[in-house]
């Protein structure tokens, strides 16, 4: 059967190895539409989906770095505020020192000033008493000492004018007797 196959393409002039011309034109004419659709039709299509994710992914790694740099800006301005608070909060810590010490320096004053209130009453005080037991001093002085004189003397001291000036007489020697012992 080869030899029959190869016999009648012998006889007929054609080479199997080369095409017909009507396979050679309407293979090219199919290259030619084929070629044709791709060039016109679809390589733009394709050239279009190709930057539209170049600009899809270009636009992303744009919209990132934006917003990186816009989480920088954050960033820094956050760490701006906190700085401020910082010294805000130290600023306001040192003003409640400030007004501390303000008022212990004013409480500290007010109860000087009451513990000398308190002193100066209490000497006050202590003159009045002083003066009071001075008083009564005198008086019971005064009475014991009429009372020693009369035995001394013999004789009644009851005329009150009398006894008055007895006694006055008496403290004024005794007093003016412990001031010259004083000045010694």
């Amino acid at each position: 059967m080869i030899q029959a196959a190869s016999l009648l393409a012998a006889e007929e002039g054609h080479n199997p190895l080369f095409p017909h011309t009507y396979e050679l034109v309407v293979g090219g004419f199919a290259f030619f539409v084929v070629l044709f659709v791709v060039g016109r039709i679809l390589t733009p299509r394709i050239q279009k989906t190709l930057a539209e994710r170049t600009d899809a992914i270009e636009g992303g790694i744009k919209r990132a770095e934006d917003a990186q740099a816009e989480a920088q800006a954050l960033l820094k301005q956050y760490k701006d505020q906190l700085a401020e608070a910082r010294h805000e909060a130290s600023r306001l810590r040192e003003e409640a020192r400030e007004q501390g010490a303000q008022i212990k320096a004013e409480l500290r004053e007010e109860a000087q000033a009451e513990a000398r209130r308190l002193v100066e009453a209490a000497h006050l005080q202590i003159e009045a008493d002083r003066q009071q037991a001075f008083a009564q001093l005198r008086a019971e002085l005064g009475r014991l000492s009429i009372d020693l004189a009369g035995r001394i003397v013999g004789e009644s001291l009851e005329d009150e004018a009398r006894q008055r000036r007895t006694v006055d007489r008496f403290l004024e020697e005794l007093e003016a007797s412990s001031s010259s012992a004083a000045v010694r």
